[in-house]
């Protein structure tokens, strides 16, 4: 299982990942799930990938080798895609395209054993920041002021925090201390999620990868916001009246 966010913001976009992976407790690994394809002073793209781990590292695959020179390649690049819609379409196009090699059937469903889903999340010159969930038929949607932000994986433990305290007028370092409540909660009820995390900030307009950190299993700041949140809990409980039994 894995956790990732995307959050659109009227100053750009945000973007965080897990990186754990398993197939049974006693097997777990870590492997980005995060990745970003720059042309500078032109487009900044982020993807992040849920799912099978074959599947959404052949994506990647096929992505970085259609990415390269024209003579190279036999396919349309991310790096040459006229819009984010059109990334996205090609995003999805190459994820049904895996589904369906590696399943060896036609039209993959989505409980496939090789299913996947991803968020995408950029900006190409000459369109606004765009957010996408991209699911594993192939098809997609895009962030809107109803939906402003993306879940994918183990999504249900991160979300209150998330419809609660989100406001699109919020600062990069309030957004990034909001998904970290997010992870929070999330690692605490799910041992297949887990740090390190991975954040990318995308200032609107740059068009060149922003602020990009891997955030630790020591990293003193998480650790002071997952104590800090568990104490403004049991404060706030302590505070509620207690129901009557009389």
């Amino acid at each position: 299982m894995t956790y990732c966010v995307g959050l659109k913001l009227d100053r750009g976009l945000v973007c965080m990942s897990d990186t754990r992976t398993n197939a049974g407790i006693d097997n777990i690994s870590v492997f980005r799930k995060m990745f970003i394809w720059e042309t500078e002073g032109e487009r900044s793209i982020t993807l992040m990938t849920a799912g099978n781990l074959a599947t959404t590292q052949a994506v990647i695959s096929l992505l970085n080798e259609r990415s390269k020179p024209a003579e190279d390649r036999g396919a349309p690049s991310i790096l040459e895609a006229p819009s984010m819609f059109q990334a996205a379409k090609l995003v999805g196009e190459t994820l049904r395209e895996v589904i369906r090699d590696q399943s060896g059937i036609e039209g993959p469903q989505a409980d496939s054993p090789f299913s996947a889903t991803l968020i995408l999340a950029g900006q190409v010159r000459g369109g606004e920041p765009r957010l996408f969930l991209i699911y594993p038929e192939g098809n997609f949607v895009e962030a809107a002021d109803d939906t402003p932000f993306f879940q994918i994986g183990e999504t249900k433990y991160g979300k209150p925090i998330l419809v609660r305290a989100y406001d699109p007028a919020m600062s990069f370092e309030e957004a990034v201390k909001l998904l970290m409540l997010s992870f929070d909660s999330t690692i605490k009820a799910n041992l297949s999620v887990g740090l390190p995390l991975d954040l990318h900030i995308y200032e609107a307009d740059t068009f060149r990868t922003g602020i990009l950190r891997r955030i630790e299993r020591d990293d003193a700041f998480f650790e002071a916001i997952s104590s800090g949140w568990g104490e403004a809990l049991r404060e706030a409980f302590s505070h509620l009246p207690d129901y009557s039994l009389t």
